[in-house]
C-alpha cells in the first residue's frame, strides 16, 4: 500500500522503483546539465552574457521548486538552488578558458596597453589592448585573463576560436595545459547539484507521508468536546 499511495496534491501514484530511480535522475541530470551550458552561454558577446544568467537562474528556480514544492525535500530544495547558481558562475569561466586552450588556435601578441579604470559602480577594472602579428588588435578584460602582471611592449599568447563565436583568451606562456582547479570546483558543483537532486528524488515525500509523519511525531490535533 506504501507504494501506491496517492499524492493529494497532483492525484497521481508516486513514482516507485526503477521509475523514481529514472525520474530522479532526469532532474538531476536535467538541472546541473542546464546550468553548466548557462554560464558557458554567458561567456558568449553580443549580449548573450544576460541569456546564460537567465538559463542558470531558471535551472535553480525549477531545481528547488521540484525539490521543494514537489518533493518535500526543504533542505535539499535549498542546496539546489544555491549550488545551481554557483555552479553557474564556475562553470562559464573555466569551461570556456578549457574549450579555448584545447581546441583554440593559439597565435604571438604584444601587449599594446594596459590600464585600470572604474566603471560606473565605481569597481576597479583592468583592460589590455593587444595586437596580433598580423596586425589584428583586440581589447580584452579580466574575464579575458587580463591582468596588470603584463605591462605595455609583454609578449603573451592569444588563444582564438576557430569558429569566432568567443573572444581571445590571453596566456603568457602559451601552455595547453587547463587549470585543475577550476575544473576541480566546478566538477564538484555538478556533482553536489546532481547528487543532491537525484537524492531528493529518492526519497521525496507526498503530502500525505508529510501529514502521517506529523501524526506520529506529534499525535493527532487535540479537540475539545462539549
Amino acid at each position: 500500500m506504501d507504494a501506491a499511495r496517492i499524492s493529494e496534491r497532483t492525484g497521481k501514484a508516486a513514482p516507485t522503483g526503477a521509475r523514481r530511480g529514472r525520474n530522479s535522475l532526469f532532474w538531476a541530470v536535467l538541472v546541473a546539465g542546464t546550468a553548466t551550458v548557462g554560464g558557458f552561454v554567458s561567456q558568449f558577446p553580443y549580449g548573450l552574457l544576460y541569456v546564460g544568467v537567465l538559463v542558470v537562474l531558471a535551472a535553480a528556480g525549477l531545481g528547488a521548486a521540484v525539490a521543494g514544492s514537489n518533493w518535500n525535500r526543504a533542505g535539499a530544495a535549498t542546496v539546489v538552488g544555491f549550488g545551481t547558481i554557483a555552479l553557474g558562475v564556475f562553470a562559464g569561466n573555466n569551461l570556456n578558458e578549457s574549450y579555448l586552450k584545447l581546441f583554440g588556435e593559439r597565435v604571438d601578441a604584444v601587449v599594446i596597453t594596459s590600464r585600470e579604470y572604474s566603471n560606473a559602480k565605481g569597481d576597479t577594472r583592468f583592460s589590455c589592448r593587444v595586437a596580433e602579428s598580423s596586425g589584428e588588435s583586440h581589447e580584452l578584460d579580466a574575464l579575458r585573463n587580463c591582468y596588470d602582471r603584463v605591462p605595455p611592449g609583454g609578449h603573451v599568447f592569444l588563444f582564438k576560436d576557430r569558429i569566432g563565436g568567443l573572444d581571445p583568451w590571453m596566456d603568457t606562456d602559451g601552455s595547453r595545459a587547463l587549470d585543475p582547479l577550476g575544473l576541480g570546483i566546478t566538477g564538484g558543483l555538478f556533482l553536489l547539484v546532481g547528487g543532491t537532486m537525484f537524492a531528493a528524488g529518492h526519497r521525496r515525500r507526498s503530502d500525505r507521508d508529510l501529514h502521517e509523519e506529523h501524526l506520529r511525531r506529534h499525535g493527532p490535533p487535540w479537540r475539545s468536546h462539549r
